[in-house]
């Protein structure tokens, strides 16, 4: 029995596992284990943390620290303190405003890491949606491919029985057996295409290579749309999160300026400094001796000729913002004209998805009268199932048209900023 699970288990690793889920269940599944959505929240992390480095001057500290040194003589300072037995420091910052806006430049950071965190859920999200539906459109494709291939072999044995009997060309059994060959090379690619969509979602959602994710073939609703393209457009740049993130990188760009003009402002530290001193050596130059001393004050310290790297810095920082600006600019003209063409490829999908169902509904229409000549006998059985043929044909074509409106509808959700909540 345990030989039995070892093996078993082995060949399921060497296979990996088929998991059929919901378009639902999916997009959540892709916002639990995507590894793009991990490294997104990690960023949010490192920015996180960063604020506590910023603030982190203006928190007291306590070093302290002993050591060795041979006095001859006067009792002279070392690295500014008289030698000690015992030394220890207390530095703060107490006003420091280049310091303070590297905060508020580091908290405008976090902000627009947490932007961009939701950008790429978005993005993943709208990803693994687009899969969904390309693994549902080829397996329903590939579904009819296959009930195509009985048709199309009945066909060519009809044709062959046809040019025994002298009522067809040699060349209309060439035809028949051709078109089985290309039904089947049809299937054969359809099942390889939906093997990597499958195997591609799968790595999406987090599982390993060898597992593949099956689209549940399911009726769902149509995704609700804003009403009209000037709403789309006005949706889409109210919640752009690219222009939020320029906008973030703008805020902490103006901050950085900030800081580097606030280098000729007055700073001011806290001093803190407790010493224990050693006898020797002191009182043979000092009248009295105190072994413990300490100190406690601020530290004012007035720029007076600061360089002039705060100067450039501070254009670079301009000429960075000036850029920002223009980003921002473009990339507001940009999200509107994208806005307008996914909501004009939406009617465009829609009316291609409209010809192809008349055309299949027409396909069909004409195999009721053919199949009720059939019954009469006023009409061939090759004939039937050349149509039922074309009516394969036909569903395979509504079926690439209705993932391409879904597709569009998908696109222009994405670019209004309502995706993830019209999917979960």
């Amino acid at each position: 029995m345990r030989l039995l699970l070892c093996v078993s288990f082995s060949i399921a690793a060497v296979f990996g596992e088929v998991r059929t889920l919901t378009l639902k269940e999916a997009v959540d599944l892709a916002m639990k284990q995507n590894p793009e959505i991990a490294l997104a929240r990690l960023d949010i992390v490192k920015a996180r943390e960063s604020i506590k480095a910023a603030r982190d001057p203006f928190v007291p500290k306590i070093f302290g620290g002993t050591g060795y040194a041979y006095t001859n003589g006067f009792p002279n300072s070392i690295e500014g303190s008289a030698p000690s037995i015992f030394n220890g420091k207390m530095p703060a910052m107490l006003f420091n405003k280049p310091q303070s806006y590297q905060v508020a430049a580091a908290s405008e950071n976090l902000r627009g890491s947490e932007i961009a965190s939701t950008a790429r859920q978005e993005d993943v999200l709208y990803r693994a949606a687009v899969m969904f539906l390309d693994a549902e459109q080829l397996a329903r494709g590939l579904h009819t491919a296959e009930e195509q291939i009985a048709s199309l072999e009945r066909v060519r044995e009809t044709m062959e029985r046809r040019v025994t009997e002298g009522r067809e060309l040699e060349i209309e059994k060439k035809r028949a057996a051709l078109n089985v060959l290309k039904g089947k090379q049809r299937v054969e690619n359809l099942r390889m295409e939906l093997a990597n969509t499958e195997t591609s979602l799968a790595i999406l959602l987090g599982y390993n290579a060898d597992d593949r994710v099956r689209a549940a073939q399911q009726e769902r609703p149509p995704l609700e749309l804003p009403a009209s393209e000037d709403a789309s457009v006005t949706l889409a740049v109210d919640s752009s999160k690219n222009l939020r993130i320029i906008a973030s990188k703008m805020a902490a760009k103006k901050l950085e300026l900030a800081g580097y003009k606030a280098y000729r402002l007055p700073q001011v530290d806290l001093v803190a400094q407790y010493s224990m001193l050693l006898r020797r050596n002191y009182e043979d130059f000092f009248r009295k001796f105190q072994r413990n001393n300490g100190q406690v004050g601020v530290s004012v310290t007035i720029p007076i000729l600061v360089g002039r790297s705060a100067y450039a810095n501070a254009n670079s920082a301009s000429a960075d913002l000036t850029k920002l600006q223009i980003d921002f600019s473009r990339a507001r003209n940009q999200i509107s004209a994208e806005t307008k063409h996914a909501f004009q490829d939406v009617h465009r999908a829609e009316l291609a998805r409209d010809v192809a169902r008349a055309d299949l509904d027409l396909t069909r229409e004409q195999l009721s009268i053919y199949l009720a000549q059939y019954e009469e006998g006023r009409l061939p059985l090759a004939k039937i199932e050349e149509t039922r043929v074309a009516e394969s044909e036909h569903w395979i074509a509504y079926y690439e048209t209705q993932n391409m409106v879904e597709r569009a509808r998908l696109l222009l959700l994405r670019q209004t900023g309502t995706l993830q909540a019209a999917l979960r």
